[in-house]
């Protein structure tokens, strides 16, 4: 996978992954970026770990597993940039 191509997964996945969680996610549309990345590069080892890696057609399962780590990386990352930035609000 090119990096370019990774970018442009990485946001796409980052935007819906915040779109899915609850209330507002403060973190700038770069993080959101890296974030969707990371969650990606997780959702294909987690993939590849069992098995479905690559089938034929659209592998609908890899890019589930892609999305539920981009939103499991969006929030756990939302809170740790709300952390070190110091706004440590109660969310709703």
């Amino acid at each position: 996978m090119s990096w370019l191509w990774a970018i442009i997964v990485g946001l796409v996945l980052g935007v819906i992954a915040r779109a899915i969680l609850p209330g507002k996610q403060d973190i700038p549309l770069w993080l959101t970026a890296v974030f969707g990345i990371i969650g990606s590069i997780l959702g294909n080892a987690v993939a590849g770990w069992i098995g479905v890696e690559d089938t034929r057609g659209i592998d609908w399962i890899r890019h589930l597993l892609q999305l539920a780590g981009a939103v499991a990386v969006v929030a756990i990352g939302d809170m740790a940039w709300q952390a070190l930035r110091g706004n440590k609000q109660q969310r709703t």
